[in-house]
């Protein structure tokens, strides 16, 4: 098939997203398929970018900047960025393709407008990949009232929802949140899971032997630290196992809350934990295996299901989890039914280190969680059954009518 799929992160950047969508990118290749990524970049000299990456065809189109500004500016830039890439698609030299299926990624929720677009054009589906349910999760969090705002950004997500032929959730729980969506004939509902690549071993910039945590059992945690992952109770963790000279906790990487928790830390006196860069995701299966136990935090006013794309990482590599989520989440039931670790639901930090003691000292007697991490990733999350899936549910059914991109 020729497939568009569009989104608003790829390498060269590093987050989850980008390493998710760089993944599903390379498996489309892998199966076969057409590949066109359209991103929209900032700072862009020219109208467009056009560009390969691994045998996918990747378009970049020039669009108003949404990283790092502040929020209102932030939300005028995304609203207007689907009608920039769509004026700059027009002046490139892919402007007349017409695709077997149009595939989109959210976040971000503004990209309804593109994908309805070259859906008409091409008379064909739309897959809507969900990762986030925005902004819900905001309201749940107290981030943001159910305001005039909270209205506006509804209003943009459900246009959005209404643009897909089929919508892909992360697990079954999210499925009753669009349960009225999928009343009107033609539209389908599905669990697709989250996936990861295989990673090759790059080696790591980061020796753990050569720092105050060598010889410890250690607590790794990489990836974002936002507000979403309410990471605060894993420094009060820290703090509950600070007598435990033989346990160490470790995090990796960037975001809003980063720099505020390693001052946390340091304000705290805690000689268990560090604190590094985040790194390349090449480099990632390297830490790992100098690691005992991986950390999953996600705030518990959250009322959506969500499985982190950290939680792949470390089933990819075989690591058991210590998870603090919110209450309901369909990943608990998956951490104990695999039995791949232990989860807390209660948001006690008095819990959370009773199950860390646990699992630490049941990796002395249970030499097994290995393979069992490693293959629940292999059945649930490898890219080959995202794209198969994926590729399925575009092929399913009537296509429409071509038009004329407008």
């Amino acid at each position: 098939m020729r497939i568009a799929l569009i989104a608003d992160t790829f390498p060269p950047l590093r987050t989850s997203g980008a390493v998710q969508l760089r993944d599903l990118s390379r498996e489309f290749v892998r199966q076969g398929h057409e590949l066109t990524v359209m991103l929209p970049t900032a700072g862009l000299k020219t109208r467009w970018l056009l560009e390969d990456f691994e045998g996918v065809q990747v378009l970049r189109l020039r669009a108003p900047k949404t990283k790092d500004i502040n929020y209102v500016q932030r939300t005028i830039n995304e609203f207007l960025m689907p009608f920039a890439m769509l004026r700059n698609l027009r002046q490139s030299p892919l402007a007349q393709e017409r695709w077997d299926g149009v595939v989109w990624y959210a976040p971000s929720i503004f990209l309804g407008p593109i994908a309805n677009a070259l859906k008409k054009a091409s008379g064909c589906k739309g897959y809507l990949i969900i990762r986030d349910i925005f902004p819900e999760w905001a309201a749940d969090m107290g981030l943001m009232g159910r305001g005039l705002p909270y209205k506006f950004f509804k209003a943009v997500a459900n246009y959005q929802y209404s643009v897909a032929d089929v919508i892909g959730v992360q697990t079954p729980g999210n499925e009753a949140y669009f349960e009225n969506w999928r009343q009107r004939a033609g539209r389908q509902l599905e669990v697709l899971q989250n996936w990861l690549a295989d990673a090759p071993g790059a080696g790591c910039s980061i020796d753990i032997g050569k720092t105050p945590l060598a010889g410890c059992k250690v607590f790794v945690y990489a990836g974002n630290m936002g507000v979403a992952q309410g990471m605060g109770i894993l420094l009060d963790l820290a703090e509950k196992l600070r007598h435990r000279t033989d346990v160490g906790f470790l995090f990796v990487g960037r975001g809003s809350d980063s720099k505020k928790l390693a001052a946390n830390a340091q304000a705290r006196g805690l000689q268990n934990v560090l604190f590094q860069d985040e790194i390349h995701p090449d480099e990632v299966p390297s830490l790992y295996a100098q690691c005992h136990i991986g950390l999953v935090a996600l705030d518990p006013r959250h009322k959506s299901h969500n499985i982190p794309g950290k939680f792949l990482t470390y089933m990819q590599s075989g690591l058991p989890v210590l998870a603090n989520i919110n209450a309901g989440n369909d990943l608990a039931g998956i951490i104990r039914h695999e039995n791949v670790g232990c989860v807390s639901e209660d948001g006690s930090a008095d819990t959370l280190a009773k199950l860390a003691l646990e699992l630490i000292d049941s990796l002395g007697v249970d030499d097994g969680y290995r393979v069992r991490c490693i293959t629940l990733y292999s059945r649930l999350f490898a890219p080959e059954t995202a794209v198969k899936q994926i590729v399925a549910a575009l092929n399913a059914g009537h296509l429409k009518t071509s038009q004329t991109l407008i």
